[in-house]
């Protein structure tokens, strides 16, 4: 990510948890919010009749920074935040069992990714299995954000001290890397006004105006899912 803490974001019910947190997870709920947006985008594509859809997403734009977006994000998480919270909860046996469960569903998602990927290369039969990997891929996905968000992102909250979180964002933000440009745009893509000014005020003037002066533009120039093909 691109701010000090550029790695947040919202449940189902609204853009941002309405409940208090010592951490704040405004930026995690945003990604999720992103996620999901681009979950319901793949879902519409691959229904489609009128066109391949392997055609659209195999040169998308939207796939690509989909799939790396949610891979920086979901490794992020497997290196900064699992690994800490075991040494906390080595004697917590439950609790162990929700972060096998997360690095789980995240192995899980990876490999849908890989497949889905496969079926788009296949010019034969990929046609044949694209539209179950694809709805796999958004069914799992939506239940994987909403079980962080219900269960793990409180135990998060409960565990992690602010100097461990900020080493989750510094590492989101090394792995976002020169992408920076097309990140913050992309996290808020169709995002309320309002919404994007409380992410904005989160991340560093100079990355602020960059977005406001170049990013935003060139990021809405460009065909994300192929309509224009």
């Amino acid at each position: 990510m691109v701010g000090e803490q550029f790695d947040v974001v919202g449940d189902e019910e609204g853009p941002m948890a309405d409940h208090a947190t010592t951490l704040d997870l405004t930026m995690m709920y945003a990604v999720h919010d992103a996620l999901r947006r681009d979950a319901a985008q793949l879902a519409r594509i691959s229904r489609q009749t009128g066109d391949d859809p392997r055609r659209r997403l195999r040169s998308a734009v939207g796939w690509e920074l989909f799939t790396r977006f949610l891979h920086v994000h979901h490794t992020t998480e497997d290196v900064t935040i699992w690994p800490v919270m075991r040494g906390t909860l080595a004697d917590r046996p439950d609790d162990l069992a929700l972060l096998d469960a997360m690095e789980s569903e995240h192995a899980r998602l990876d490999s849908l990714i890989t497949q889905v990927d496969a079926a788009l290369a296949d010019a034969d039969h990929g046609h044949e299995r694209l539209g179950d990997l694809v709805d796999a891929l958004v069914t799992e996905l939506s239940a994987h954000l909403r079980h962080e968000e219900k269960e793990g992102l409180p135990l998060i909250d409960a565990v992690l001290t602010p100097q461990q979180w900020q080493r989750f964002g510094e590492e989101h933000r090394r792995r976002v890397g020169s992408d920076a440009s097309h990140y913050l745009p992309w996290l808020l893509e169709g995002a309320d006004p309002q919404y994007a000014v409380t992410i904005l005020s989160r991340i560093p003037a100079q990355f602020q105006q960059a977005y406001h002066a170049e990013w935003r533009a060139a990021f809405a120039g460009l065909d994300r899912w192929g309509a224009a093909a």
